[in-house]
């Protein structure tokens, strides 16, 4: 899932020789939550196999509410039936608007829903989490 689970897709491509099973899937087209978060950047979707009676593993940095998963697999059912679907994450946090679950999941972390956990690639093309605080809507009207 573009971004950061597309950068996980990478390496785990690259370690585990998987040249040509590996794409990469844009939830942008499916969010439910466009005026929120307005149009995210993102490369379109690119899958370089056949999806039907395929068994995809869908590969994620974070598992929140729930909505880019949804998204994900309304866009991935346009390429195709596959046999079996399952949701690989670096992080599993408590807050589930929608009820997906990962498969595997690396970690759990129970974080405040103010809180925004953030995967970015470094120029050296390593991986870093960032926590951040979101101003709540009535602290940015104080100021």
């Amino acid at each position: 899932i573009h971004s950061g689970g597309a950068w996980l897709s990478e390496r785990l491509e690259r370690d585990l020789q998987l040249q040509g099973r590996v794409g990469s899937i844009s939830s942008s087209m499916y969010r439910d939550d466009f005026a929120k978060r307005g149009l995210a950047a993102s490369l379109p979707t690119d899958i370089p196999f056949d999806i039907n009676g395929a068994q995809v593993i869908l590969v994620d940095d974070v598992l929140y509410t729930g909505r880019t998963i949804r998204a994900v697999l309304n866009e991935l059912f346009d390429y195709g039936r596959p046999a079996r679907v399952q949701l690989m994450v670096l992080v599993d946090r408590a807050g589930r608007q929608l009820p997906f679950a990962a498969d595997f999941a690396a970690a759990q972390a129970g974080l405040a829903p103010e809180n925004s956990l953030n995967l970015t690639k470094n120029a050296d093309g390593s991986l870093q989490f960032s926590l951040t605080t979101l101003k709540t809507r009535e602290a940015s009207h104080a100021e």
